[in-house]
């Protein structure tokens, strides 16, 4: 009742799209100045919101799309529109949001998507499923979908551990850096988008 080849398949596709490693130095930028149990909690919520979007899509994912009308490059340039809002943010400083706004915003957008849950990830959901054509294939599937969140949410948790070392100056220009890397995934991102449209026309 179980296959490795789907599971891994799917997992090492998550793995590169969702990139725990490289979510470290923007988790930490987005969650600077904030106690330890509020960044445990932010991490914790950010992978609850971007297991649910992946769920969600992975069930009735093509019937949400097509209900709308919505293409998959429509939403890949809207995701990148939105993370390079954030990008800016970062890279300028500012910090002018009230802080409990900020909380909720953070763990919600755009850590839990479109970060984690972006339309690579959406779509890589969505065409696994619909291939699982078997029991076995479809618990491998859903397996690989709790492990990449179960990886990411331990990642992102003791990712704390590198505050302590860097201080508040290492912080800064992490959040500097982070915002860079932000922007260059946002910039990417609605790239991917322009060019399926081109192609599609």
């Amino acid at each position: 009742m179980f296959d490795v080849a789907v599971f891994g398949s799917l997992f090492l596709t998550l793995f590169v799209i969702m990139d725990p490693p490289g979510i470290t130095p923007i988790f930490l930028a987005l969650t600077a100045g904030r106690p330890a149990k509020v960044q445990r909690r932010m991490a914790f919520q950010a992978v609850c919101v971007a297991g649910g979007v992946i769920a969600l899509f992975g069930l009735i994912g093509q019937q949400i799309l097509d209900y709308l009308h919505v293409s998959m490059p429509a939403l890949m340039i809207a995701g990148g529109l939105l993370l390079l809002l954030i990008a800016l943010d970062l890279l300028t400083g500012k910090t002018d949001e009230p802080q409990q706004t900020k909380d909720v915003n953070v763990a919600l957008v755009p850590l839990g998507m479109p970060l984690l849950a972006g339309p690579g990830a959406i779509v890589s959901v969505i065409l696994a499923v619909q291939e699982a054509g078997s029991t076995s294939a479809q618990v491998s599937v859903w397996a690989a979908i709790l492990a990449i969140h179960v990886v990411l949410w331990l990642v992102m948790r003791y990712s704390l551990l590198i505050i302590r070392v860097i201080k508040d100056g290492g912080v800064v220009l992490v959040t500097r850096l982070a915002g860079m890397m932000l922007s260059a995934i946002a910039v990417q991102q609605i790239i991917n988008g322009v060019t399926q449209v081109i192609r599609g026309g």
